[in-house]
């Protein structure tokens, strides 16, 4: 194990609630292991140690980052999420391969919207040249976490949405029978509600969305 790492697993370790983890193992459809540390703790764990222990390489980061990927108990992929995030000034272009692989591995709603809550805008919005490329190529994969991926990136982008993707990467997908997929063209759409609620009831009233989507899509505006 990396030595950055040693104190923060044994952190966890310590603080392991075995009645908590069934629970949290079974929330998660039993695809993943759990020390049982719930959010709040989990939280305040991890953030008391970023303030005391940092990185300085971003090939280091890279190695910790995904060295916290392939560990068992899921809160481990949690603190990956906090870690990069924290060290956003040695973040390259081509870390972009090292978030994909994560999207990509232990794939799961939780890690995945994590990460484009956390990594997907900072990250595009520092390399913009990056973004077209990346995301396009994520829209067409038939990998449905990639997809979801391109289509959540700018769901905190607010008055800085491109439209133009966002429109051409729901399209794209508006008739895919996948709840993820069904679910993130919603979630999208109702985040830029907040924004544009215009653009989105017309959006919403001249394609033909999965009703989930256009549920999720007028949530915000139906109330």
């Amino acid at each position: 194990m990396h030595q950055y790492l040693l104190p923060l697993v044994t952190q966890f370790q310590q603080n392991a609630n075995a009645a908590n983890a069934s629970g949290m193992k079974a929330y998660m459809l039993h695809q993943f292991d759990y020390f049982g540390i719930k959010t709040p703790l989990r939280d305040s764990i991890v953030h008391q140690y970023l303030k005391e222990n940092s990185i300085t390489r971003t090939a280091e980061l890279e190695k910790v980052i995904k060295e916290l990927w392939k560990m068992d108990q899921r809160e481990l992929q949690y603190a990956a999420i906090d870690v990069f995030k924290a060290h956003k000034a040695l973040w390259k272009p081509a870390c972009v391969q090292m978030i994909q692989y994560c999207l990509t591995h232990k794939s799961w709603w939780d890690t995945v919207d994590g990460i484009a809550s956390d990594w997907l805008g900072p990250f595009f919005t520092l390399f913009p040249e990056l973004t077209l490329s990346v995301t396009d190529t994520w829209n067409q994969s038939d990998n449905k976490w990639l997809q979801r991926s391109s289509i959540l990136f700018q769901k905190n982008a607010k008055q800085q949405t491109d439209t133009r993707l966002l429109c051409k990467y729901i399209l794209r997908h508006q008739k895919s029978k996948e709840f993820f997929i069904q679910k993130a063209i919603g979630w999208a759409l109702r985040e830029y509600s907040k924004s544009n609620p215009d653009w989105v009831k017309h959006f919403v009233a001249k394609n033909e969305l999965a009703p989930l989507s256009k549920r999720e899509a007028l949530k915000r505006l139906n109330r």
